[in-house]
């Protein structure tokens, strides 16, 4: 039985510090399981890993937050488009939730994201997610999965040993919100121009 989830949109001027030790938690709680790096980032209370989400949906049952999806407007250059898109991010359901279908309910980011005005949603998500998020699009239209595009960002941070950027070849996701999906740009890779969300 699914359980019932109250969703809150919020800006992120909204949230307060107990809002974001709460946040942070949950994320160090679902995506510590996958790695402790993945769990790093959100260290203290900080609920965000790379670019701060300019807003956020969040879901919370009786425990606490359930589910959480991060949105930034943002300009990216795809192939040689600059383009604006929502971009979706921070994505993770509680452990103790997968499986019940709450991440079908997270399409209510769809309706914010209308009310923003932006032609596109996009995300990248790795390639041991395919199914995952096949199952969660369901409706055929809902978002196209597009491979072999490469997304080249900058770390949220600068360190002596490393290049300030990174290639990814992750799967790209594309939620058509404006305009269809047969106005998005050819290109093989994306100039993200910041972090990942």
């Amino acid at each position: 039985m699914r359980p019932q989830i109250k969703w809150r949109t919020c800006w992120e001027n909204d949230l307060q510090l107990a809002d974001h030790a709460e946040i942070s938690e949950f994320f160090r709680n679902a995506y510590g399981p996958t790695g402790a790096f993945n769990a790093k980032p959100f260290e203290g209370i900080r609920s965000w890993a790379g670019a701060r989400p300019e807003l956020r949906v969040i879901g919370y049952d009786e425990r606490g937050v359930a589910a959480h999806i991060g949105g930034l407007r943002r300009y990216i250059k795809v192939g040689e488009v600059d383009l604006l898109v929502a971009e979706l991010g921070l994505y993770a359901v509680r452990p103790d939730l997968e499986g019940l279908g709450i991440s079908h309910s997270m399409r209510v980011m769809i309706p914010v994201l209308q009310q923003l005005g932006v032609p596109f949603g996009f995300g990248t998500v790795r390639h041991e997610l395919k199914e995952h998020i096949s199952r969660l699009l369901g409706r055929p239209g809902l978002a196209t999965i597009v491979p072999g595009v490469r997304v080249r960002s900058t770390l949220p941070d600068i360190y002596p040993n490393l290049p300030p950027t990174r290639v990814d070849e992750a799967l790209l996701v594309v939620f058509p919100i404006a305009r269809p999906m047969s106005e998005w740009p050819t290109g093989t890779v994306i100039e993200r121009n910041g972090p990942e969300l």
